[in-house]
């Protein structure tokens, strides 16, 4: 017969096991987190480094037209409106057809 010392003994190691498989898939599902996050901050900091060369290329344009002059923008403007009339009449010929 089993004495209860041996009993004990055995739920214990049962719950020792037990404790020691639940360690494991959580020390597994750690390291999975830590590599997606790893991965969420490198493509953060691709996204910010996306940002502030747009933020730079758009500074630059905003330089570079505030030192326009009348007659520049006027040209411009004309340009615009050019292609947009072109732009226009090739909708107008699609619709047409």
């Amino acid at each position: 017969m089993n004495h209860p010392v041996d009993i004990q003994l055995k739920n214990i190691q049962d719950k020792l096991q037990q404790l020691l498989k639940q360690y494991r898939l959580v020390q597994k599902e750690n390291g999975q987190l830590k590599k997606e996050m790893e991965k969420q901050r490198s493509a953060s900091i691709t996204k910010s480094e996306q940002i502030q060369s747009l933020q730079q290329k758009l500074d630059a344009v905003h330089v570079g037209m505030s030192s326009w002059g009348e007659a520049d923008k006027k040209l411009m403007e004309k340009r615009i409106d050019t292609y947009l009339k072109e732009i226009e009449k090739c909708l107008s010929l699609l619709n047409a057809e």
